[in-house]
C-alpha cells in the first residue's frame, strides 16, 4: 500500500467516525468491526482516532480493553469558560506551536473566538516567535503565555 493510499484510508475512516458522531455527540466503535468494514488493520483506527480525535480537537476518547471492549468517541460541547479551563489544564507546563495552532483552530471552529482574534493568537505563539529561545525553554513560555491569553483574554 502506498503512502497516499493511506491518507485515503485515514480519511474514510475519520469520515465514518465524524459520521456516526452526527446523530449525538457520542458513539462507541469496536475497532476490529470498524476495520474490516474498511478493510484495513486495526492499528489504522487507532492511528486516526490517536491522531484526529484529540482534545486539542474537541473530542474525549476513552477505550475498554478486552473481548467486548470498545472505544467511546464524544465530541466535548463545552461553553466558552468551561472550554477555556478545559484547553488551560490540558496544556501543562509546554506546549509546542502545531499544538497551539490546534487549540486555536477548534476555538475559531466553535465561533468561540473571530478571525482577527485567531491570526493575533497564532502570531503570538507561532515558531517564529520564539525561534531565537531554546526548544524546551519556548515550548514553556509558549504554555504560559497561551494560559494567560485565554484566562485574560477570552
Amino acid at each position: 500500500m502506498k503512502s497516499g493510499e493511506n491518507v485515503n484510508i485515514s480519511n474514510i475512516i475519520a469520515q465514518m467516525i465524524s459520521d456516526m458522531l452526527e446523530d449525538g455527540g457520542s458513539t462507541e466503535i469496536q475497532r476490529n468491526e470498524l476495520a474490516q468494514k474498511v478493510g484495513c488493520v486495526p492499528s489504522q483506527i487507532n492511528y486516526v482516532i490517536s491522531s484526529r480525535f484529540t482534545p486539542e480537537h474537541g473530542y474525549i476518547v476513552e477505550s475498554q480493553r478486552g473481548g467486548g471492549g470498545y472505544i467511546r468517541i464524544t465530541r466535548t460541547n463545552f461553553d466558552v469558560d468551561t472550554f477555556k479551563m478545559h484547553v488551560v489544564n490540558s496544556i501543562g507546563s509546554q506546549i509546542d506551536a502545531n499544538t497551539c495552532k490546534a487549540y486555536i483552530r477548534n476555538f475559531y471552529d466553535r465561533d468561540l473566538i473571530d478571525e482577527k482574534t485567531a491570526k493575533l493568537m497564532l502570531s503570538a505563539l507561532s515558531g517564529n516567535a520564539y525561534k531565537d529561545i531554546p526548544k524546551t525553554y519556548a515550548d514553556t513560555v509558549r504554555a504560559s503565555i497561551f494560559k494567560q491569553i485565554l484566562l485574560n483574554n477570552l
